[in-house]
């Protein structure tokens, strides 16, 4: 039975699942994309998105609190500097999980998760200006234009 069971374990202890995610944690930070399992992908989503709204308020009892966690300077460092400047108006959801595929070993399904503010082919802030267009066509002509195609296909088979 499953009760009380809130999250994915991942097949570990506690001490070995905690290790995981700060090392997973740390990878992500440094570089800003990892590539995991899915299963490890949401556990990391839900572990470092409370960090990262921490470090949006950049006062030393939030980096202590965040440090408890990732027992890393560098680290620290680098979430709140460029990533709490970049992600600081964004109200939550600053992870992005993207399926790849399956593993060819074992059939485990992988899966890249990253920074949403980092990818910049994702990003809305490219110079290119997005035309924005209905689905619906022309309110006038758009039945007599309809009539006129099929009337000129009609002749283009008469002649042939």
């Amino acid at each position: 039975m499953r009760h009380g069971k809130k999250f994915n374990h991942l097949g570990r202890k506690k001490g070995h699942r905690n290790a995981l995610l700060k090392n997973l944690s740390k990878n992500l930070i440094e570089h800003k994309r990892i590539n995991t399992t899915l299963a490890k992908a949401k556990a990391l989503r839900v572990h470092i998105e409370p960090l990262v709204t921490k470090a949006k308020t950049d006062t030393g009892h939030s980096r202590r609190v965040v440090f408890s966690y990732l027992q890393d300077k560098e680290s620290i460092k680098e979430l709140f500097g460029p990533i709490a400047t970049k992600i600081g108006t964004r109200p939550g959801g600053y992870t992005r999980i993207i399926k790849t595929g399956h593993r060819k070993g074992d059939c485990a399904e992988m899966a890249m998760i990253e920074f949403v503010d980092f990818n910049e082919v994702y990003s809305n802030t490219g110079s290119a200006k997005t035309k924005k267009t209905r689905r619906r066509g022309k309110k006038s002509g758009g039945a007599k234009a309809a009539v006129a195609t099929a009337a000129a296909a009609q002749s283009s088979q008469e002649e042939e």
